[in-house]
């Protein structure tokens, strides 16, 4: 392009009409370099806070296999991708000066050549989202721990996970993927992510009641140094202490000693399910009766404690209570709401809040979810759910 001098700038200012003394006197004349291609670069759009991030000199992952909508991973937060187009056309000038630059440079009088590297069409566009965490659990699942006497671990052919495996593999920050491990019992073995088997777990859960209620200690004060003692020629220490942090809340006493205060509602929650996994259904009296009879010495069953673990059936004579866990529904919201009302056509909000509750975004309500994704009526005085469009 040739370098335009100051009087063809004023003689097309005056083509277009317009008064020199409203512009500022700097002259910007773009020419597109030679490397200016449209497809190698991207623009993204950031929040301030993920903006300091990147200033701080940490790093922002894009994470998802080829057939995964991608995400953008801070250390703490998960976003989803889209492609927004812009009207106007994006170009980028290296070195460019903005209006305010401009003024504050009194010699700014001359002509500015300047030569565009790139332009774009559109950018990304973040939307903070909900860590998709089902696949951790699934991969997870596919090899259970037994335990360390377990034939199938030593010839098993599934893959194990280390966390590095994880963080490519799961569409969620570190933050989030390390939270979740967590939530789900999951236990470092030999370096490798594990799940315990319901089995297993179970037989580790039976081994600490039955030591708490021959030594009957209060289940407020389980001492650790002594579950090891006593339990560590039956299993690996590892085992007992995980399954203690598992179950309870680990706190050091006065004398630097390490007790647990073991959890009433989950450990009363994990036999209800013991109980439930070999009936399709059981009749709900029969059930609380088996089942508080089945808890340790001193914990009380309540079936509030079996939310996104079982559902009552109020309208069959007698009651009955089934399986049915949170965690094996999808992980989309139609495709949520879909199995939903395949299992039951009308529901109470307080009976589906368990299974939707996980699916409520950043200040999101379930009456908002409910509002979205199922109709309203009224049977014989209360409110009940159904699908919005027909469940084949």
């Amino acid at each position: 392009a040739a370098m335009r001098s100051r009087a063809e700038v004023d003689a097309t200012l005056q083509t277009a009409k317009l008064n020199p003394a409203e512009l500022l006197p700097a002259v910007q004349c773009l020419s597109f370099g030679p490397q200016a291609g449209g497809g190698e670069c991207c623009l993204l759009q950031l929040e301030p806070g993920l903006c300091a991030e990147l200033e701080a000199g940490r790093s922002l992952v894009i994470r998802g296999e080829k057939d995964e909508h991608a995400v953008l991973c801070s250390k703490d937060k998960t976003y989803d991708m889209k492609i927004a187009d812009t009207s106007n056309m994006l170009l980028f000038v290296p070195g460019c000066k903005t209006p305010e630059e401009l003024n504050a440079d009194p010699a700014s009088c001359n002509i500015i050549h300047s030569q565009i590297a790139g332009f774009s069409k559109n950018y990304w566009e973040l939307r903070r989202c909900r860590p998709k965490l089902k696949k951790l659990r699934k991969l997870l699942m596919e090899d259970p721990y037994e335990g360390p006497d377990s034939q199938k671990d030593q010839t098993s052919t599934f893959s194990k996970y280390t966390t590095e495996d994880l963080l490519s593999l799961i569409q969620a920050s570190e933050e989030e993927i390390l939270h979740q491990l967590q939530v789900i019992d999951a236990c470092k073995i030999e370096g490798y992510w594990r799940i315990l088997d319901f089995d297993y777990e179970m037989k580790l859960l039976n081994h600490v009641t039955q030591l708490i209620d021959s030594e009957s200690w209060p289940l407020s004060k389980v001492p650790l140094c002594a579950c090891l003692e006593e339990l560590g020629s039956l299993e690996p220490r590892e085992m007992i202490e995980h399954i203690l942090l598992s179950y309870g809340r680990k706190y050091v006493d006065d004398a630097g000693e390490v007790f647990f205060e073991m959890r009433e509602d989950k450990t009363c929650r994990a036999i209800a399910q013991m109980l439930l996994r070999n009936a399709v259904k059981f009749n709900l009296s029969e059930f609380e009766e088996v089942w508080q009879q089945s808890v340790p010495e001193g914990m009380t069953t309540r079936l509030d404690q079996l939310q996104g673990l079982a559902l009552v059936d109020k309208s069959s004579r007698p009651e009955t209570i089934s399986l049915l866990k949170v965690e094996d529904l999808p992980e989309d919201n139609q495709e949520r709401f879909n199995t939903l009302f395949g299992i039951r056509q009308k529901w109470t909000e307080v009976d589906i809040t368990p299974y939707i509750q996980d699916l409520c975004a950043e200040k999101q309500t379930v009456g908002a979810l409910l509002t979205k994704y199922a109709r309203s009526s009224m049977l014989n005085g209360v409110k009940v759910y159904n699908s919005r469009r027909p469940i084949s």
